[in-house]
């Protein structure tokens, strides 16, 4: 089976410069893996993972996108028995011309 959690939105504080350590920005998770399902007992409750993700981008208050994606897939490989994470952040609002965006290979 294959979990896609995308477009989870919220607002948090992270980055390095100064008004991006006082007020919070919206940023976008797209996180996507594989995992063995055979029966109920294997179930992986993406609402779970959703709001975990929420809670740990709020609490950390990550600096840079890399610690966050990091931190985020040790988070879920230690949690979860899953294959083949992809992680990606988006802060659409960074920059007045684009999306600026990380993501794990």
């Amino acid at each position: 089976m294959k979990i896609l959690i995308e477009n989870l939105t919220f607002d948090c504080i992270i980055g390095i410069l100064k008004f991006e350590r006082k007020t919070p920005q919206k940023i976008v998770i797209d996180i996507s893996f594989k995992y063995d399902y055979k029966n109920k007992k294997e179930f992986i409750d993406y609402s779970e993972i959703s709001k975990s993700i929420e809670k740990i981008m709020k609490e950390k208050k990550f600096k840079l996108l890399e610690e966050a994606i990091i931190y985020i897939d040790k988070y879920l490989y230690k949690k979860y028995k899953i294959k083949k994470l992809k992680i990606k952040i988006s802060k659409p609002n960074i920059l007045t011309n684009c999306i600026v965006s990380l993501k794990n290979t």
